[in-house]
Order: structure tokens, then C-alpha cells, then sequence
């Protein structure tokens, strides 16, 4: 899919929508989706373009549908995709398993390069997961406290206690991010993920502040 640029309104429409059809197909899938949802103001801030983001979402909904083709419900798969690079992680029976997964995802459009980090063993429990879940909320509401980093440009994934921070930053943010996602109770690794950019390239991708012009 090529870059385009719509207006921020309609890609904020744009976005809710697929985010709404990544939900309702979750409902049925065996896997679980990487990403959460991102509202209007998460959009404007965004260092990808539009056009990526809304690749991103398409990306981890086709990545469900292949490996659920590719393995059924044999495992329990992650795939979350930033700036068209996807991670996976999560749980799979076997070497061949995962190798399979990982071909079937690198097959899909767009994707530039896939990250494996499934590991070989059982499934694991409701809890565990909920353990996760709660583990990204804290470290999302860590980098969001911190002000010196802009946790609106870095994803979280966590998979039993380890936690991938994914994003395009600098070399500064991803060494801040890191050293904060540790300061994290209940963190025991972390893997970094990250598309890391010079200051200048930086310079080019934050937005600039909206000023209200006075009468």
C-alpha cells in the first residue's frame, strides 16, 4: 500500500474503523492481535505516516489469518507490527512450528522484516497473560510519567515478563525508555526493538505545536 495523506480527521475515521474490524475478528481468531487502540490526538503524534500506520493494523490482521492457516491453534501467537517490521512472540509445539510461522508472516504485504521470538513450549496460562497485560499498562503509565519521552512514538509488548519496546527513536529515547521499562516491578528482561533515528531525522518527524493565533 502506498503513503497517502487524508486529513487528520478522516484518517482518525479511517483508523477507529479498522481498529473496530480488528476487534470484531479477534472475537473469532485463535490469536491474539498485537496493538491497542489509538485515538485522534495518538495519530497526530505519531512518527509513522498515515499511510504506515494503517499498514501496520492491516499487517497484524493478515499476520493472524496466515499463521492461523499455518498452525491452527496449535500455539498462541503475537503479532504486533511497527513502521512495517513485525515482532512475534508468544508460544509454539515445536522448531517447525515456529519456522513456519515466521515464513508465513514474512509472506505477507508490506512486511519489511519479521523479529522471531517465539519460544519452543507450552501455551501459556489466563494468568500469565493477565499478568502481561498488567505489566504493559505500568510500563506504558512509567514512560508517560517520565515527560522526557514521548511514549506515544514507543510500542509495549510483554510476554511472561519480558517486555519489547518498539518505536522510532534516537538513541537518547531508546537508552531513557529502557532504563525506565526496567525500573518496572515485575520486569525481568528487556528487549529492544526499536528503528533508531538521528536527532535530525527526529527534528523532521515531530509534528509542530499548533499556535492559536490571538485577534
Amino acid at each position: 500500500m502506498n503513503d497517502f495523506k487524508p486529513t487528520p480527521r478522516r484518517s482518525a475515521a479511517l483508523l477507529v474503523s479498522l481498529l473496530a474490524a480488528s476487534a470484531a475478528l479477534s472475537a473469532c481468531a485463535p490469536l491474539l492481535i498485537g496493538g491497542a487502540a489509538v485515538g485522534s490526538a495518538l495519530v497526530v503524534t505519531d512518527r509513522r505516516t498515515t499511510g504506515t500506520q494503517v499498514d501496520d493494523q492491516s499487517i497484524e490482521l493478515k499476520a493472524a489469518n496466515r499463521v492461523s492457516q499455518a498452525i491452527g491453534d496449535r500455539g498462541h501467537v503475537n503479532a504486533t507490527s511497527y513502521n512495517r517490521v513485525v515482532l512475534l512472540t508468544g508460544e509454539v509445539p515445536d522448531e517447525a512450528a515456529r519456522l513456519k510461522v515466521e515464513q508465513a508472516v514474512a509472506g505477507v504485504e508490506n512486511v519489511k522484516s519479521v523479529v522471531n521470538e517465539l519460544a519452543v513450549m507450552g501455551n501459556s496460562s489466563l494468568t500469565a497473560r493477565s499478568n502481561d497485560a498488567l505489566l504493559t499498562s505500568k510500563v506504558k503509565a512509567t514512560l508517560v510519567d517520565a515527560k522526557d519521552v514521548q511514549a506515544n512514538a514507543i510500542k509495549v509488548v510483554s510476554e511472561r515478563g519480558t517486555v519489547y519496546l518498539m518505536g522510532r527513536v534516537t538513541e537518547r529515547e531508546a537508552g531513557r525508555a529502557s532504563d525506565l521499562t526496567r525500573s518496572v516491578g515485575g520486569v525481568q528482561k528487556v528487549v529492544r526493538v526499536f528503528e533508531v533515528i538521528t536527532e535530525a531525522e527526529l527534528a523532521n518527524v515531530t509534528p509542530s505545536p499548533v499556535v492559536e493565533k490571538k485577534p
